[in-house]
């Protein structure tokens, strides 16, 4: 039977789509902008509802001729390679049913994909970037300003497109590049070149060099300019990278080891979890938020005070407007300057009215809240925190009072937003749905209320409890440290939060290094940080797929190296069972 591509010229279409099929321009720009199955549905919902446009347009067999070739060629096929554990998958980017040899390679190749897929990338980036800046605008009332506007090549909306679909590129062509290399070396015919270079033909053939090999199109991250959204990006991937690495480790029995002679691996402990990363991260943020607040992230910082009433008090209505009330961050710096002056003791000026300097001249700002604190106070902390109240355990229970409630309301908001992308299981299962909901805001409030209200409660506890020469400074680290333990209650769930902290304490601690010169700022660290993150990724996802555990990302990293959205890990383990069910059934036979 004779196929599309050999049919007579009576048979090819005429007119404008055979013009279409030999104009050399128009070929290139379909091939480069979309694919035969997106222009098929196109032409079925779009195009072929005009008369005029169906005529002009060319039509989806001419579309796919021009995709696919004019017919499989046995001299093109696709080379397949083995993984590191010897599962066969395609490196041409074509997509390969299990336990099927790799299709013969038309006009719609992997370059054309590669490029097709970064355009988008870089529209698509473009246009969510010009919405958010739009939207953020809007929500905030602020006119763009004309002396800020920038050039159109200096924009960072068109240096963030332009990196990412760069990556994503130069990602596809050194990940096959790097494969077609491994593949011809380890060809017979290049045996006298291994054997006169074993090393680098060790390197090489190494399951892991394409990974490793297109890792380096991480570098186009610095087309971006050093801004915090680079670091943050760069941040992001390498803790991901590290989780995976942790998850092959984990799989492999190299943490927890094995039992009963290396047949059963032993399980994770019961309390180990995410969670643990909080008293860490909170106690490094809270010292940072004291003593080195400009490397401190403002929003974690806007979250917390703004729900911290019991300690942290408004100005007073009946205050007369011409005196300075101290603000929140005055609060803060006045907490660090009795740091640094060891903790000085309070002296009443309401006991001791003509008693000269009752207040020490570098915490002058402090004098509005502690010229009217209680009598009873004999700490400098506690006067500014609970002028009003002597007690501490008091002050401690009323911050749970005040805060709880407006917690637990805005949480279970949230969380009942995110389940409408769910409401088929809300609608199927209204009570347990609505049950998990209210338990998760439940613990999550209870998480965010003691962890902020044991960080203030702390600085009173070290204050009657430790001599005030004693970790005077180190007292805040201290302070969120304990705070970081109840995280232990929502550590089933609370992972997203709880790598979020960690995150944004690895970013402030770093800053503060620099900073104070503990160590020295590379220039486009960040950018390498991304490379050995990509690194460590490619080389997880070659030796177990399945040590990244969302199936997303697995899609999402076949993706990027050019290997279709498909989940090859899934994919291997049904032809794997077919197999076993087919040698079962040819077993039973014989």
């Amino acid at each position: 039977m004779a196929s599309s591509a050999t049919a007579s010229p009576a048979s090819r279409p005429s007119g404008a789509p055979r013009a279409a099929a030999n104009d050399p321009i128009l070929r290139n720009a379909l091939r480069y902008t979309i694919s035969a199955r997106e222009y098929a549905a196109l032409h079925k919902y779009v195009l072929s509802r005009s008369r005029t446009i169906k005529k002009r347009a060319p039509t989806v067999e001419t579309v796919t001729r021009i995709m696919n070739g004019d017919g499989p060629s046995p001299a093109r096929t696709t080379p397949v390679s083995k993984d590191a554990k010897g599962k066969t998958r395609e490196v041409e980017g074509l997509i390969r049913a299990p336990g099927r040899a790799a299709s013969a390679v038309g006009a719609d190749d992997y370059n054309a994909r590669a490029v097709r897929h970064s355009v988008r990338v870089f529209v698509a980036t473009g246009v969510a970037m010009k919405l958010w800046t739009s939207v953020m605008r809007r929500l905030s009332g602020k006119t763009p300003d004309p002396s800020e506007k920038k050039p159109f090549y200096k924009s960072p909306t068109l240096r963030l497109s332009l990196s990412l679909s760069s990556i994503l590129l130069l990602y596809r062509l050194l990940f096959r590049f790097f494969t077609r290399l491994r593949l011809h070396v380890l060809n017979p015919s290049a045996a006298p070149f291994r054997q006169r270079n074993p090393r680098v033909a060790d390197t090489l053939t190494s399951p892991y060099a394409p990974a490793v090999g297109a890792s380096l199109a991480g570098l186009a991250l610095g087309i971006y300019p050093s801004q915090q959204l680079r670091v943050s990006v760069a941040i992001y991937a390498l803790f991901r990278a590290l989780e995976f690495g942790w998850n092959v480790a984990e799989d492999g029995g190299m943490i927890w080891g094995w039992e009963k002679g290396g047949r059963i691996k032993k399980q994770r402990p019961w309390w180990w979890g995410s969670w643990m990363l909080q008293p860490f991260a909170f106690g490094q943020l809270l010292h940072a938020a004291v003593f080195d607040r400009d490397c401190f992230p403002k929003q974690y910082g806007d979250f917390i005070f703004g729900r911290t009433t019991a300690y942290l008090h408004s100005r007073p209505l009946d205050y007369p407007a011409n005196l300075k009330w101290p603000r929140t961050y005055d609060v803060v710096d006045g907490l660090a300057q009795m740091a640094k002056l060891h903790w000085p003791p309070f002296i009443s000026p309401t006991l001791f009215p003509n008693k000269e300097a009752t207040l020490p001249a570098a915490l002058s700002a402090m004098a509005p809240l502690t010229n009217g604190a209680h009598p009873l106070i004999t700490s400098l902390s506690c006067a500014t925190l609970h002028p009003s109240d002597p007690s501490c355990v008091r002050t401690y229970l009323t911050f749970w009072l005040q805060t709880f409630p407006p917690l637990g309301r805005f949480f279970l908001i949230l969380f009942s937003a995110l389940q409408l992308p769910r409401f088929r299981k809300l609608y199927n299962f209204p009570v347990t749905t609505l049950n998990r909901v209210v338990a998760r805001a439940l613990r999550m409030s209870t998480f965010v209320t003691g962890s902020i209200s044991t960080a203030w409660a702390s600085i009173c506890f070290f204050q009657a409890w430790l001599p005030r020469h004693v970790l005077a400074t180190q007292r805040f680290f201290l302070g969120g440290f304990l705070a970081g333990f109840w995280a232990f209650i929502e550590r089933r769930q609370g992972r997203g939060a709880f790598l979020y902290s960690a995150r944004a304490s690895v970013d402030s601690l770093w800053k503060v290094g620099v900073k104070r010169r503990w160590w020295r700022a590379m220039k486009g660290g960040d950018v390498w940080v991304f490379v050995a993150a990509l690194m460590l990724t490619g080389v997880v996802y070659e030796r177990d797929a399945r040590a990244v555990r969302e199936g997303s990302w697995r899609k999402g990293i076949s993706w990027v190296r050019g290997e279709g959205w498909r989940d090859w890990s899934v994919d291997d383990e049904e032809g794997a069972m077919e197999a076993v069910d087919a040698d079962d059934a040819a077993e039973r036979e014989l």
